[in-house]
């Protein structure tokens, strides 16, 4: 069974309830998610039962080793990830095989998180725990739950090999979201090319975040990275105390500060509305958009507008026309420096109606502790600081956290107003996720979407009605990966011999895999099956998160001291030398990336510049899978090798963006085998574009950093999940080739969905570059911050009448 209703709809109810019944009639529950955010959030909700009869309890890397016995041994509610459950669980099943025996029920919270090459892996661990409970002679029912899962019993038959029942009708009670599209403005500064610069998001999240904080406003901000998360964090608190020191608190004389008890909720009006502009907000910028749902207002703007989306009205210093506010205001708060609304509104006149957003600032005795009430969350802490942070933002000791998406996925942060994200996330499935938690008590909430300077994020300001009223993505996954697929057989060989029965378990592909592991000398045959007779561990050749290799650990050069590790691909964008590296808070330089000896050295800094690698990609193709025709040209999908490798990397300033330098780096190559979608165009149609004087080789290149910046939208990845090559003449084709591949060895699905949905995907991608308002090109259309060749040659104009040509019949 998949349940698949609205965050906050009573998922975990109706899970728990037939699990807890299981427990007490003497069965036993495994629960998988995919966070261990998650996994401690759902043992605290159990704990809270008083059922002594229900012994729950975390299998996971934090539990510590002198509890895993017990664990073993007596627990029968059992919380792990799928990590614990690859590498700890299934490889040692023989000391679980009382839990075997008696296991009831398999729960996978939050499901949706499995897709790509995670989810491939996923699939096959499941399959792999399906025959080690066969083995122990139990059938468990697998219950799946999720609150943004398209076509969900598809995608669960896919996900664990079984037939699958859906529950999809959600009639739980919500509050109303308020959801503002925001748009960060054009700065002066240049990049490269001299391309307008926009502000980052991060430096707006970080005033928004500290206007909300300020405002009493208890909020998440998710970041799309661990450093962007931590510099978020960081500003912010940086800006409250600047308040803290330099405020003088004197409240507006026609709006008397309310009793904390008396603050009015958050959109405290629920009822669909239509929002009509302020007189004193543009009227010339982005559309605004009436509510589409009765409990969603959706409102799309530019960063001009104040308080966007929410009711607020702009203080009567505002202008409209400037980024910044003339001083503060002692009814709105402290000047940001970008003129954001959010602290308090104006006391209400006949120009400027009533606010359902009515904050006053905080007790003065309560300045001195503002910079202490925001905080960063990440992978990568200690799992008891960990819990510290959840708990401070669940009883409001904390009132604004900076957080990766480790936070997306059902942990229970109830009591939250609103949520900031910085940066579309990937999927809609991801900014519903992340929308959903705020408002998790059913009271009203605000969310925020902050673009990026990226083709996509510009796209979504500009298009909403991409994201509002449009089902979730499908989940690509492909359990048959033979990348995937041969590492799980020989864990599976290593767990129990293989033999023919257990061959439909794995899918259709399984015999050919296991010939070619046959062949490699990683199993052996024998009349009784298939066995794994090394003495390394099996389970060692699956890295279901990463992409191989051993961690590279980030070590302090001065004390020695271990600061974490990361996966050894990451290695080369993340820690190469003069890269800077961010921990709890901490930022680092580092001095020396050593790929033999497995370690990157690092020593305390404290730049005003963040780091940014480029690198270079050849790509060959090995096979034709399809082929069908495109307007004048061809579309393609097939495997290819690609070969990339990271050439340089770029210094820019932390809040403006300011280009400061493009420094060489000299790293070994890397060789990938995947799966790409590509199109090509013949001679002919391109003859006229080089009659126009149209640079071939830079439009083709324009429309390739577009292509990969809009994929995400039709396929469930991220733009870092892909890649892509250009050229005027490949070698290959032998014609004008535009190539898209994914970035995860074997393919991950991504290029297919691509191939599948090419004619939307290209259309959407001319229309991203003709409406943004730049006139060269620049990072918000077809500039892309991994290109390794410096954003050059790049042709705006070119790549619109090479789309064009391309979509003669569309």
């Amino acid at each position: 069974m998949i349940i698949s209703t609205g965050t906050a709809s009573g998922k975990s109810l109706a899970y728990l309830t037939p699990a807890i019944t299981s427990c007490l009639d003497g069965g036993t529950v495994l629960y998988l998610t995919p966070t261990k955010a998650l996994a401690a959030d759902q043992l605290r909700g159990l704990r809270e039962l008083r059922l002594t009869q229900v012994r729950a309890a975390c299998f996971d890397g934090d539990t510590p080793f002198e509890e895993r016995t017990w664990v073993r041994q007596h627990a029968n509610y059992v919380l792990t990830n799928p990590d614990m459950l690859h590498r700890g669980i299934l490889p040692r099943h023989a000391q679980w095989s009382s839990f075997f025996r008696r296991l009831r029920m398999v729960v996978v919270d939050e499901c949706h998180g499995y897709r790509g090459v995670f989810g491939s892996h996923v699939a096959q661990i499941l399959r792999r725990l399906r025959r080690v409970c066969s083995r122990y002679g139990s059938r468990p029912t697998f219950l799946l739950a999720s609150a943004t899962a398209s076509e969900p019993g598809a995608f669960a038959m896919r996900l664990t090999g079984l037939e699958m029942d859906e529950v999809t009708v959600d009639t739980s009670p919500k509050g109303s979201t308020t959801v503002a599209l925001w748009e960060p403005p054009l700065t002066e500064l240049r990049g490269e090319g001299g391309a307008p610069v926009r502000r980052t998001a991060t430096a707006e999240a970080a005033d928004l975040l500290a206007d909300l904080v300020l405002a009493d406003v208890r909020t998440l901000a998710f970041v799309r990275s661990r450093r962007g998360a931590e510099t978020v964090a960081l500003t912010a608190r940086a800006k409250l105390a600047d308040v803290a020191f330099s405020l003088p608190y004197t409240p507006h004389p026609s709006q008397p500060t309310p009793h904390p008890s008396e603050r009015p909720p958050l959109l405290s009006d629920p009822t669909p509305r239509e929002h009509t502009p302020h007189p004193a907000q543009p009227t010339t910028g982005r559309p605004v958009n009436s509510t589409t749902d009765g409990s969603l207002d959706i409102f799309d703007g530019t960063s001009t507008a104040t308080a966007m989306g929410t009711g607020a009205a702009p203080s009567s210093s505002f202008d409209p026309s400037s980024d910044t506010t003339p001083g503060p205001n002692p009814a709105t708060g402290p000047s940001s420096g970008t003129g954001r609304g959010f602290a308090a509104a104006a006391a209400p006149t006949e120009a400027h109606p009533p606010s359902p957003l009515t904050w006053a600032l905080p007790d003065p005795s309560d300045l001195a502790t503002l910079p202490d009430k925001v905080a960063a969350y990440r992978a990568g802490y200690l799992a008891e600081d960990r819990r510290v942070l959840e708990k401070a933002l669940r009883d409001g000791t904390l009132m604004g956290l900076a957080t990766t998406n480790a936070l997306e996925l059902g942990v229970d942060v109830s009591g939250l107003d609103a949520v900031l994200i910085a940066g579309w996330p990937g999927t809609r499935a991801s900014l519903w996720q992340q929308a959903g938690r705020a408002g998790r008590d059913g009271q009203d909430a605000l969310a925020v979407l902050i673009a990026r300077d990226d083709p996509l994020d510009t796209y979504l300001v500009h298009h909403p009605q991409a994201l509002f009223g449009q089902p979730v993505e499908a989940i690509v996954l492909d359990p048959d990966n033979p990348y995937v697929l041969g590492p799980h057989l020989c864990a599976a060989a290593a767990e129990i011999p293989l033999t023919d029965d257990d061959l439909p378990i794995f899918g259709p592909t399984t015999s050919d895999v296991l010939a070619s592991l046959v062949a490699d000398g990683l199993l052996r045959r024998r009349p009784a099956g298939w066995f794994w007779t090394r003495r390394e561990r099996a389970t060692d050749l699956a890295d279901i998160r990463g992409g191989g290799g051993a961690p590279i650990q980030v070590v302090e050069s001065s004390t020695g001291r271990l600061l974490g590790s990361v996966d050894e691909p990451s290695a080369h964008t993340t820690v190469h030398t003069g890269a800077i590296y961010l921990h709890q808070g901490e930022t680092f330089l580092v001095e020396l990336l050593d790929l033999e000896a497995g370690v990157a050295l690092v020593s305390s800094a404290n730049p005003d510049y963040s780091t940014f690698a480029r690198d270079i990609t050849d790509i060959s193709i090995l096979a034709t899978q399809r082929s069908t025709s495109l307007g004048p040209g061809t579309l393609h999908f097939g495997e290819v090798e690609v070969t990339r490798q990271v050439v340089s990397y770029l210094k820019r300033r932390l809040q403006s963006g300011e280009m400061l330098g493009d420094e060489p780096l000299d790293l070994p190559p890397r060789t990938l085998r995947t799966r790409a979608v590509w199109w090509t165009l013949p001679a002919s149609a391109v003859a006229p574009l080089a009659e126009a004087d149209i640079d071939l080789g830079g439009a083709a290149h324009a429309a390739e950093h577009a292509s990969i910046g809009l994929l995400p939208l039709f396929a469930t990845c991220d733009r870092w999940d892909i890649g892509g090559v250009s050229t005027e003449l490949h070698a290959d084709t032998g014609l004008l080739t535009v190539f898209v591949y994914d970035g995860h060895e074997g393919g991950a699905g991504f290029a297919e969905r691509g191939y599948a949905r090419a004619v939307d995907w290209l259309t959407a991608t001319r229309e991203a570059i003709m409406s943004c308002e730049c006139e060269r090109g620049c990072p918000s259309c077809i500039q892309s911050p991994k290109c390794g060749n410096g954003n050059n040659p790049l042709d705006k104009r070119g790549a619109i009448r090479l789309l064009n040509t391309l979509l003669t019949q569309h």
